[in-house]
């Protein structure tokens, strides 16, 4: 597919940006009161990145609130069947035996030909895999019913049960041309499927989840489960395959009525369960370099980003104005205040402005963990607050409470090598020998010690390792042999997306873009509110208020599910084979992802992190124990207590990150940042407290310093103090000065189809089976080929003369043109 065909409208990103006039000071104190939310009064936000959130709060994420009604619904179906087959008992009541026998009694009523009988059972069904609420006292136990009798079902043969049911519902033409045709689409339209997806949702989260209390008989079917959820073993393919279609399918228009969020967050958890999470990718990671030889990880990546501490965000607009007056009171003759887009404003701090000592308590810590000698303390007042004035002589044990040192180890890769020796021999002994980088003859001492040093830190990733056989397998098809590839189940998911993995690429990007909170609504876009929109539209405005939370919340819920999918799926591809990684990234990248993700950012970061989107009453499990209190306005608009919306700062990390992984290593990508001006954009996000947050914002902005000019650098310093303290160092990477970048033009269009063509050959090689068509054995020997039997026509002997006559002899033999010829 071209990449014209690829592409996902994205409007200007760049529009709230346009520069204008200077507004009078007291006008500017309003109009930047909003972005002053991040600025140094805001408190570190107490985060911890992981997979997931707590159990509770994925759980409760699965239902909308205008599902609510349907819990008693769901209790209704369960009892009025439960109580015709068991007298006199409650469930939590019967043995295991009795519960088995009831659970196959269920879904062998499953398999009726009546669609609203069907539903009564899944319903029941549903309502046991919730925890039986109706006969628990409290949340705990609610949730440990719910773990008892997930396990039970799984046990039964649920969830092949449910697979078929999902199917013939995907099936259902007549409900997706109903569904086309109406004009508003509400909950009633995708009733059986939101009650099979949950089921199925609930299964997967909670066998996934280890607890301590788990009994073995658990931990073997988790790993059955898993096992069974990442095989070709559902229809012949792997079971995320079938949810990626429903997703095409729903972006296709083919079927509006699809309850989008359920199917996202189906999708997310069964990628999550069978590829593994962050922590397995990690130590996947360290066995595969185990495997290839390779040196051991110079850290673990995510124990560092976890210890690492937030800066301090930079200065609002207040701020500047109150150091603009100050300068202006005579103290000292300075520059004046400009317009800025940025976060920086001053390459060094005013000496005569007085430090708040509160802000020096709480940042004296951090201000002092860089590399002394390195990075000026003028220069870091704004990323990182300076510690209180210290005696000229200092004695060096006060400096053991602090950590030392920069949070990575530098790496260098071996091409920096080869470069580091090719100019090096170019200089001192005008000429070069190739890739050597052993000999050393004819250099200078200092050039000695330099290669040393690069060596030390030389770094060989899995991608290099993987490249190079690669090349090798494609220049000695023949000599190399078939490669063995590993049935991993990154494997399996792949090979099943490759025929339509741009389809899919496109579907997820453009509910993304839908879900977006900058994305303003139009006719033409997809509908992604068909699973929240009650039937009858709100009248009051405590009902308005009440949806418009659901609405926004259940946006958040689609960023979250598709951002944390995504990433996943780039790491694991990544580690399963770099090409795979390649081909979805350029994917993405065709389709406009560097522009959305950017597009995102494009707000007030801060009020997206700390959003109210939720109302605790209404929350599973909380909602089904507690008598429900009346809601109000006031208890709707005050929301929830907590500091931070969890999902969407995990969300802005996850698409920090997806930009990061398209971005890096590939010059024409980082082009595509600096066109789209995403460093005022991205510097903005800075605001937030956050280490990781930060990290992946600094890395952003550190590959594309050196295309931004001096003047950014000399009028940002500030932002590259702190890239300088805490991204990773490439120990020749001229990433601060950007020397001579104007003489090294870089053919853009050329590296992504070098790269494309890379990657058609890899994906011919290993999953075109007709590849090899050209290296067919020939028998070439006369003997064999003339005593080989072959099957004539019945007719051929009667006219092989006349044949003979008219096509040998008849004919004269050219013996010049034959010798010619040879």
């Amino acid at each position: 597919m071209q990449a014209d065909e690829m592409e996902v409208p994205i409007n200007n990103i760049n529009n709230s940006n346009k520069q204008k006039p200077l507004p009078k000071v007291k006008e500017l104190f309003k109009n930047q009161r909003k972005d002053s939310e991040g600025s140094v009064e805001s408190p570190n936000l107490e985060f911890e990145y992981g997979d997931t959130d707590s159990l509770t709060a994925e759980l409760s994420e699965l239902y909308s609130y205008t599902e609510e009604p349907e819990f008693g619904l769901n209790r209704d179906c369960f009892e009025e069947d439960f109580r015709s087959q068991v007298k006199g008992k409650k469930w939590v009541e019967l043995g295991l035996p009795e519960q088995k026998a009831y659970v196959m009694r269920l879904l062998d009523t499953l398999e009726v030909t009546n669609r609203e009988k069907r539903l009564k059972v899944a319903r029941a069904v549903l309502y046991l895999a919730q925890g039986v609420f109706d006969e628990c006292d409290t949340e705990v136990d609610v949730l440990h019913w719910s773990r008892h009798n997930i396990f039970l079902l799984y046990d039964m043969g649920t969830f092949t049960a449910l697979l078929e049911l999902l199917s013939m519902e995907i099936d259902n033409n007549q409900a997706c041309s109903s569904a086309v045709r109406k004009p508003a689409i509400s909950l009633a339209d995708s009733t059986e499927l939101r009650v099979l997806l949950s089921i199925m949702y609930l299964m997967v989260e909670t066998i996934r989840v280890e607890t301590e209390d788990d009994r073995p008989e658990w931990k073997t079917a988790r790993e059955t489960f898993k096992t069974e959820l990442g095989s070709p073993l559902y229809n012949g393919e792997p079971f995320a395959l079938l949810l990626f279609t429903m997703v095409n399918k729903f972006c296709s228009m083919n079927a509006p009525h699809f309850p989008m969020k359920k199917v996202l967050l189906l999708l997310w958890k069964t990628v999550l369960f069978t590829l593994g999470g962050f922590e397995d990718l990690q130590e996947m990671k360290v066995r595969r370099r185990e495997r290839l030889s390779l040196p051991p990880l110079p850290e673990d990546s995510i124990k560092v980003v976890r210890s690492m501490r937030a800066a301090s965000p930079p200065a609002s607009a207040m701020e500047l104005i109150e150091q603009q007056q100050q300068q202006k009171r005579g103290r000292r003759s300075r520059r004046p205040l400009v317009k800025q887009d940025s976060l920086d404003t001053y390459n060094e701090r005013d000496p005569f402005k007085n430090d708040d000592a509160r802000d020096e308590e709480e940042d004296s810590d951090e201000a002092d963990s860089g590399i002394e000698g390195e990075v000026d303390p003028l220069d870091r007042d704004v990323i990182i607050q300076p510690p209180p004035p210290l005696p000229p002589l200092r004695p060096p044990t006060e400096r053991l409470s602090f950590p030392k040192g920069l949070p990575w180890a530098p790496k260098v890769r071996e091409k920096d090598i080869e470069h580091f020796l090719e100019t090096s021999r170019n200089k001192f002994i005008g000429f070069t020998l190739g890739n050597d980088t052993e000999t050393l003859v004819g250099l200078p001492r200092p050039i000695h010690e330099s290669v040393k040093t690069l060596k030390q830190h030389k770094y060989i990733s899995l991608a290099e390792v993987q490249i190079k056989r690669e090349e090798e397998l494609q220049q000695c098809p023949m000599t190399m042999g078939e490669e063995e590839v590993e049935d991993t189940s990154a494997e399996t998911l792949y090979l099943g997306m490759l025929p339509n993995l741009s389809q899919y690429v496109i579907a997820l990007l453009k509910l993304l873009l839908a879900a977006a909170p900058t994305s303003k609504a139009k006719t033409d876009s997809i509908n992604i509110l068909a699973d929240v929109l009650p039937e009858e539209m709100p009248i009051t405005v405590l009902q308005s208020m009440k949806l418009g939370i659901d609405v926004n919340r259940h946006k958040e819920i689609i960023v979250k599910a598709i951002s944390a999918l995504l990433l996943l799926l780039l790491k694991h591809f990544k580690l399963n084979h770099i090409y795979q990684f390649e081909y979805v990234s350029q994917h993405l990248v065709f389709a406009n992802c560097i522009p959305l993700i950017l597009k995102f950012f494009n707000q007030n970061i801060m009020s997206y992190i700390s959003a109210k989107n939720s109302i605790c009453v209404l929350d599973f499990p909380h909602c089904v124990v507690h008598e429900m209190p009346e809601l109000t306005a006031e208890s709707l608009e005050a929301g929830d207590s907590n500091q931070f919306c969890w999902r969407n700062l995990f969300s802005c990390i996850n698409l920090l990150r997806i930009l990061n992984k398209l971005t890096k290593w590939k010059h024409s990508r980082t082009m595509m940042l600096v066109v789209f001006k995403s460093a005022p954009i991205l510097k903005r996000a800075l605001k937030v407290k956050q280490a990781m947050m930060q990290l992946y914002v600094l890395k952003l902005l550190k590959i594309q310093t050196k295309y931004l000019g001096r003047q950014w650098r000399k009028s940002n310093m500030k932002t590259m103090s702190a890239i300088y303290q805490k991204v990773r160092h490439r120990l020749n990477d001229d990433w601060a000065y950007g020397n001579d970048i104007d003489a090294r033009p870089w053919d853009f269009q050329a590296e992504e189809c070098a790269l494309r063509e890379s990657i058609e050959k890899f994906n011919s090689r290993r999953y075109d089976k007709n590849q090899n068509g050209d290296f067919v054995p020939v028998d070439n020997c006369l003997q064999s080929v003339l005593g080989q039997w072959v099957e004539l026509p019945e007719d051929f002997h009667y006219s092989y003369e006349m044949w003979l006559e008219r096509e040998v002899f008849s004919q004269p033999i050219q013996w010049e043109e034959l010798l010619q010829a040879q």
